[in-house]
């Protein structure tokens, strides 16, 4: 279940919002490991500071989520929260946080949310995994600059959107604006109930033009048809639709993952969208050169009965996300493969915000 240590933190290797990476000595091991705090929670760990930590993850070698935890700052506990919220997520747990949501009743803006019902028609682009936020990124920005794109975190993957450098990365660089953390997850700027409020919250909050909506990092699989965290992504289809949205569907394709199931379309997309989603989406088919081209051209056709298939050239695409990675300074990764190793990846994420951009 849990592996429980104590360690002491040697130095503050580095920190982005709402998180610090830590040298720390673990107790009866040799050498120091990485660990992760996240200060809304336990506080600020220095240097020579006694911490209670979650081994677990480290232990497993563990990639996206291969860090010690901090649970506490014993000897040194934080102040007590003061303020307004009444939502509480990650119940139950020893670390459930109590946080204001958008839409309780404490809220300034329970009232536009009360009876809130409808998207008007705003593009809800979906991925499954966390690393397409940056390329559907770059390919919106680059057709429409200025674009006012908010990001919906469910919480199929990490639970705090601190753990997201990312998110961090992306708002300095003004290409995003904002996060909202929805169902069990938490830490946005905005947090909200469900995936319904929350987009909604994003509309008519924080003004989005498009929302991104894709699990945090760290997402789940067994190998098993349904036993994946994104799933999700076919329910968020749904919630983009049920509201009035525009729901964008964004194909997970890869060249380079060694495992069969996921070399073309995935079969998470091919779940997701053709037996999930309830509702029509535009499913964006990236043109890709060759043969693996036309392979991911025939496997996206399994989903026309469903959805409406739009076929979107990736021609300029790549020296798009070479120019955000440098202008942004975030590292497109995915599953520890980079742009060069695996391009289809990342050229479908952006065709996806191409042809978002087209929409408004």
């Amino acid at each position: 279940m849990i592996r429980w240590r104590k360690g002491r933190v040697e130095r503050v290797r580095r920190e982005w919002a709402g998180a610090l990476e830590l040298e720390v000595a673990v107790q009866g091991e040799d050498g120091t490991a990485r660990a992760l705090a996240y200060p809304a929670l336990v506080g600020r760990p220095e240097p020579g500071d006694t911490v209670l930590l979650n081994t677990t993850a480290l232990a497993m070698g563990l990639g996206t989520g291969g860090y010690a935890m901090v649970v506490a700052v014993p000897d040194r506990l934080p102040p007590d929260p003061s303020g307004p919220g009444h939502l509480v997520k990650a119940r139950y747990t020893p670390l459930q946080a109590t946080l204001l949501g958008a839409d309780e009743q404490d809220s300034p803006h329970h009232e536009v949310l009360r009876e809130a019902d409808s998207l008007d028609g705003m593009p809800v682009v979906v991925a499954d995994l966390h690393s397409a936020l940056p390329p559907i990124l770059a390919g919106l920005l680059a057709e429409r600059p200025g674009t006012r794109v908010v990001y919906v975190m469910p919480d199929g993957g990490a639970l705090p959107a601190w753990f997201s450098m990312s998110i961090s990365q992306l708002k300095d660089a003004g290409a995003l604006a904002a996060t909202v953390t929805v169902g069990q997850a938490f830490g946005g700027d905005l947090e909200a109930v469900t995936v319904h409020t929350g987009l909604l919250a994003a509309r008519l909050v924080l003004d989005a033009e498009v929302v991104i909506l894709a699990q945090g990092p760290g997402n789940l699989g067994t190998g098993t048809r349904w036993g994946f965290s994104g799933v999700s992504a076919g329910e968020a289809v749904n919630a983009a639709a049920v509201l009035s949205g525009r729901p964008v569907a964004s194909l997970r394709v890869s060249e380079g993952d060694r495992r069969e199931r996921h070399v073309g379309v995935s079969h998470h997309s091919l779940t997701a969208y053709g037996r999930v989603a309830l509702a029509r989406a535009d499913v964006v088919v990236p043109g890709l050169p060759g043969g693996f081209g036309a392979r991911v051209a025939e496997q996206a056709a399994a989903l026309a009965h469903r959805h409406d298939l739009v076929h979107v050239p990736v021609d300029g695409l790549r020296e798009a996300l070479g120019e955000a990675e440098r202008a942004w300074g975030v590292r497109l990764s995915t599953m520890g493969r980079r742009l060069d190793e695996d391009p289809a990846y990342f050229l479908t994420a952006a065709a996806a915000g191409r042809h978002t951009a087209s929409l408004l």
